[in-house]
């Protein structure tokens, strides 16, 4: 089996298309990995391993690639979402468990990065930090309502010029590249609690439930969209053309994702772990921290670095917790689509970033409740992923597309390596 369908010569084929037409949905979802809880999971590991763990990302990244190009091309080819698809083949019980957790650890996300985008704005101008988390979400909401599809996603790939302000601050401090390069090709592994835990954090951080969710929406979405453009099952002439598309589309993504998330590791690894600064919370903290050590630029760069990723991060998280309740419950659901004709998709939207707002408001602490994120996120990944294997696996679900061998043997590697991360997670439980 191969992803090429048999050429029709009554149909035209598209030209390649250019590099800025093919960036969408992977980038989007590449660049809102690194939220700034993300970037506080990367500055914790910098921060008190030094360069020890950045050859996670390096691993990390074929495993990321092979995950969502799967999810991108389930959605494209069925022209249905991973709620859509797993509530049609398994049962009611299961996706309903699935979703609910789902929500449950995006909500938790939404209030730790509203609070980081917070804490990040107060650090720039003072001022009232809960009044700028209730902006924040104010803003999201209005966008995602209000703009229009093709107008907002332009505006989501703009957003992701604002991590390269990590790239920026590694090349301001003093850096020992060789040693960077060691670290990256000779993995020191230690099994520790305190290293595993945090090994198990970036893997947790990096593969995520809610990407899955969102890259194959954003398919479907691509499809509603272009007028051209139907689900592949319908249309196979068009596959050779989308696969090489999500493809490449994918992979740049992701590359940029771990690219920024290992920048972030090197800055604090050569400023706050040289320095004798190991005990790193959030992403605001590391900002704070960067201050006295590596001078005023890096810290602003990095703290105006969390607002923007919080921005890309946020549609991200309460899209895909919509996308998954609407497609579980049969409303309908899209970015694409007005508000009135959409009204429950859009109101979980603002219900979601109205919890994750409110969360800052109680009395939670915020490092518990991403941590309580992490755990849900570790059970619900691996069933997903599992079952989203079988899925595009089967010719039932995906005709002649089904997975090539190649794709299928990372995929299940990624699988296997989630499941053994959420084993550490829970065997270093309390460590």
């Amino acid at each position: 089996m191969t992803d090429r369908a048999a050429p029709n010569p009554d149909v035209k084929q598209p030209e390649r298309p250019k590099l800025l037409q093919v960036l969408g949905p992977g980038l989007i979802t590449g660049a809102s990995d690194d939220d700034p809880s993300g970037i506080a999971t990367y500055s914790q590991a910098g921060a008190q391993f030094g360069f020890g763990l950045s050859w996670v990302m390096l691993f990390s990244w074929p495993l990321m690639c092979a995950i969502q190009e799967i999810s991108a091309r389930i959605g494209r080819v069925t022209g249905r979402g991973i709620a859509g698809n797993l509530k049609k083949h398994y049962p009611s019980a299961v996706v309903y468990s699935i979703v609910f957790l789902l929500v449950v650890a995006n909500v938790i996300n939404l209030g730790a990065d509203l609070g980081a985008m917070g804490a990040g704005l107060k650090l720039l101008i003072g001022g009232p930090q809960l009044i700028y988390v209730a902006a924040f979400g104010l803003i999201t909401v209005l966008l995602e309502v209000f703009s229009r599809y093709s107008r907002y996603v332009s505006i989501l790939k703009w957003l992701t010029l604002s991590l390269f302000a990590y790239v920026g601050v590694a090349f301001v401090v003093k850096m020992p590249w060789g040693a960077v390069a060691k670290s990256l090709v000779i993995p020191q592994i230690s099994f520790t609690p305190a290293y595993m835990t945090v090994v198990v954090a970036i893997l947790g951080t990096t593969i995520s439930p809610y990407l899955f969710f969102w890259q194959a929406e954003e398919e479907v979405e691509e499809v509603k969209e272009r007028p051209d453009a139907k689900p592949l099952e319908r249309a196979p002439q068009q596959a050779t053309s989308e696969f090489s598309r999500i493809r490449w589309d994918t992979y740049i993504g992701m590359g940029f994702s771990n690219a920024v998330a290992l920048f972030i590791i090197l800055t604090t690894a050569a400023t706050l772990h040289a320095h004798g600064v190991t005990d790193i919370q959030t992403s605001s903290q590391a900002a704070e921290a960067l201050r006295p050590i590596a001078g005023p630029f890096a810290f602003t760069v990095f703290a105006i670095g969390i607002i923007g990723t919080g921005l890309l991060a946020l549609p991200v998280l309460a899209g895909s917790s919509a996308y998954a309740l609407g497609e579980t419950f049969g409303f309908h659901v899209g970015l694409a689509r007005k508000p009135r004709r959409a009204k429950i998709f859009y109101w979980t939207i603002a219900v979601a970033t109205l919890l994750g707002v409110l969360l800052n408001y109680s009395p939670i602490d915020p490092i518990k409740a991403l941590f309580w994120s992490a755990v849900i996120n570790g059970v619900v990944a691996v069933p997903v992923m599992a079952m989203m294997m079988l899925l595009a696996s089967r010719k039932s679900v995906m005709g002649e597309f089904k997975l090539h061998i190649g794709l299928k043997i990372v995929g299940w590697l990624s699988t296997a390596v989630m499941g053994a991360a959420a084993v550490g997670l829970f065997a270093t439980w309390g460590q």
